[in-house]
């Protein structure tokens, strides 16, 4: 049996994720992904950039703290490589190399960013589509903090991505502007076919949270109804009630709101009544990345 540890960290900009995944191959060659510890720091870098277009120097020294003890968790698991990649919160933030050059200098980890291009194609990449229904066009949704990605996929290859600078965080800095709306929604008709049936997969935290507040089970699909009423009721109640009530994180009462806004419109404008949640994101597919690519850093001990 072959093994390789692996990490990925996710730098957004509601939150610091990182998955320590194992990749298993038997003696019949095998693959399987076995998830084997997932960790999650609310940062919340994108309060710092898009609001002030800088990240501040005490965002920074917690910044630093979180990279240091992903490391340590790196060590301990004995992980052999790992990529950190930084999503919407630093592309935007002016002083982002300075950011990136102490981090490296004060824990020896490489952050790389990446386009929203690259951010949507990995995280279609997370995981498989089925092959065998040719007149089957897959939409999948990730909605960030700072932005939301959207890729078309077909008969288990892609064939459409791109990122939209509309997200959770920038809606409650009041720095989503109006005219992405529109621009997301002429992308999704402009690509949609009416020869093709559509199905509709939504992905990170903020989905994931909305499909156990819904009492959806894993593997069905969220209806439109059920998302709805839960926008409703969100609505009608404030911050301190929405944690208390629905057992939520502080860091997720107030963005749950937005999200499930973008989640809604996307399923309006691609005439979905439903949304299957697969329970990936961009982590998952920075392991496959570096797995199948060679894309990963030897993590220096």
């Amino acid at each position: 049996m072959n093994l390789n540890k692996l990490a990925a960290i996710d730098i957004g900009s509601n939150a610091v994720r990182m998955l320590i995944s194992y990749v298993i191959k038997n003696n019949e060659g095998k693959l399987h992904f076995q998830k084997n510890s997932y960790l999650r720091l609310p940062l919340r870098l994108g309060e710092d950039s898009f609001k002030d277009q800088s990240i501040s120097k005490n965002k920074i020294e917690t910044f630093i703290n979180a990279i240091n003890s992903m490391k340590y968790i790196m060590k301990v698991h004995g992980v052999d490589y790992y990529l950190a990649y930084a999503t919407s919160a630093l592309r935007e933030a002016e002083n982002s190399d300075v950011v990136i050059s102490k981090v490296k200098s004060e824990t020896a980890i490489e952050i790389e960013i990446i386009d929203g291009l690259k951010e949507a194609k990995i995280i279609s990449n997370a995981k498989p589509i089925e092959k065998n229904h040719p007149f089957r066009k897959n939409l999948y949704v990730d909605v960030g903090g700072g932005s939301t990605e959207l890729s078309f996929v077909q008969n288990g290859k892609k064939t459409l991505s791109r990122s939209f600078n509309i997200g959770t965080v920038r809606d409650l800095n009041k720095k989503n502007k109006t005219n992405v709306w529109d621009q997301i929604k002429i992308w999704i008709k402009d690509n949609m076919d009416n020869d093709f049936k559509l199905r509709l997969f939504g992905t990170g935290g903020n989905i994931n949270k909305i499909q156990n507040m819904t009492n959806t089970k894993v593997g069905k699909p969220i209806s439109y109804f059920s998302m709805i009423t839960l926008l409703n009721n969100l609505s009608k109640i404030d911050y301190e009630k929405r944690i208390l009530q629905y057992d939520l994180n502080p860091d997720r009462a107030d963005v749950i709101v937005p999200a499930l806004k973008i989640f809604l419109k996307t399923m309006e404008w691609s005439g979905s009544n439903k949304i299957f949640v697969p329970k990936v994101g961009l982590v998952d597919g920075m392991i496959k990345e570096i797995y199948f690519n060679s894309a990963g850093k030897k993590l220096k001990l």
